[in-house]
């Protein structure tokens, strides 16, 4: 079974690729529309904050803590602490992960705060982030950190 809002992530994921970016991916879905989506735009914008899941956010425009309490966050990678505690300052309550075999984020952390995750597995996040990493270890450390 295709999920749409994933697939919509994995395009945001490619988009950033395209751009000479890293390719993570997000989309927040509201009552079943995405209601913001982006993509890691750290390299195009020089940012040290545009991560995919900060870019969905910030291009899901103002709204009320109401809406958030009833958000979806689809993401390509497991969440790094930074996105992650957005999620829990936004109290969305479910986090749906392409993979987290390349970068293992702060589940434990969201689900100790009783974030639902959903973890995909899915191939296709798995090999572009794999492929990224092994062409592009300075920009993957340079963002990340060596682990």
């Amino acid at each position: 079974m295709v999920d749409i809002f994933m697939e919509a992530a994995i395009e945001e994921a490619r988009k950033g690729l395209e751009e000479g970016g890293i390719p993570i991916g997000s989309v927040i879905v509201h009552d079943g529309k995405i209601i913001g989506r982006g993509h890691n735009r750290r390299v195009q914008k020089g940012s040290a904050v545009f991560h995919g899941e900060m870019d969905a956010l910030e291009n899901s425009g103002r709204q009320p803590a109401s809406v958030y309490r009833e958000c979806v966050l689809y993401t390509t990678l497991s969440p790094c602490p930074m996105c992650t505690g957005a999620i829990l300052l936004y109290n969305i309550p479910k986090v749906i992960i392409g993979e987290n075999k390349t970068f293992l984020g702060e589940e434990d952390l969201l689900k100790s705060r009783g974030v639902k995750i959903e973890i995909l597995e899915n191939p296709e996040c798995i090999d572009l982030m794999a492929e990224f990493i092994f062409s592009h270890p300075d920009l993957w450390n340079e963002d990340i950190g060596e682990l």
